[in-house]
């Protein structure tokens, strides 16, 4: 375990390498799309449209998505492991190929969680969004959102795998994907012609949407947290079988 951790301590100083000022961009980038969003939300709301939540839950929906956007939907760095020589350095350690990717991209969380979530999440209050979740089970739901995104992000590394040479084409498709069918940028039962009820069942729905349901009090906690074991359990072993049989077919930079 302490291998992990120190594996985790490196990315998460990889990160800030060229200094903090080398991640103001993005962290401005974050808050100058999170704060106009937050009112345009006041504005769509106030203008009475029914999202089938009030107005205090959507804004802190968006808010708390926004805060835990990486953890939401995850994203290591396997996607192009085949183009960008990652293969290599992984495989090159006396470690777990996959335990490596997760420890890396828990680390990469740190340096973005302390510049941009935790001065964000201390001044919500003058925004005027309440970051009290309405449930203690979203600890859980986070957790097992979490563990699901992994499982996920390999499947779709094994996919660039098999499709080689592909892995922008694949990272565009899997974006949209997620984007609308995981419900952190637009909440599930927001989609039309009954497509709600539908697509809540499907794995990309017990991501980011369905903790951020849990948090804001718009979901039944224990029918979440039942899709999302359920998803876990199935898509697990899945990852892990394709996974394997994907490492015959790896090609990298070196042979």
């Amino acid at each position: 375990m302490f291998k992990y951790i120190k594996t985790a301590h490196m990315s998460c100083l990889q990160e800030t390498n060229g200094g903090v000022l080398y991640l103001l961009p993005d962290i401005i980038i974050k808050i100058c799309t999170l704060i106009p969003l937050v009112f345009l939300w006041k504005v769509v709301m106030s203008s009475g449209v029914d999202v089938g939540m009030t107005m205090d839950q959507m804004l802190t929906y968006t808010y708390v998505g926004a805060l835990l956007s990486d953890m939401m939907v995850v994203k290591t760095a396997a996607t192009g492991w085949l183009s960008e020589g990652v293969l290599m350095r992984l495989y090159g350690r006396p470690l777990s190929v996959i335990g490596q990717l997760i420890a890396q991209t828990i680390g990469g969380w740190i340096p973005m969680l302390l510049l941009f979530s935790l001065p964000m999440a201390l001044i919500s209050p003058v925004i005027g969004v309440s970051l009290l979740p309405a449930s203690p089970w979203f600890i859980v739901s986070l957790l097992l959102c979490i563990s699901l995104g992994f499982a996920i992000d390999v499947l779709f590394a094994c996919l660039s795998i098999k499709l080689r040479n592909m892995s922008w084409l694949i990272s565009r498709i899997r974006a949209a994907i997620t984007a609308v069918l995981s419900g952190t940028v637009i909440p599930i039962r927001l989609l039309p012609l009954g497509l709600s009820e539908v697509m809540k069942y499907q794995p990309f729905a017990c991501l980011g949407g369905a903790s951020l349901s849990i948090f804001t009090g718009a979901g039944d906690p224990l029918e979440i947290l039942r899709l999302q074991v359920i998803w876990n359990i199935i898509l697990w072993p899945v990852a892990l079988i394709v996974f394997k049989k994907s490492q015959e077919g790896m090609v990298s930079y070196g042979g």
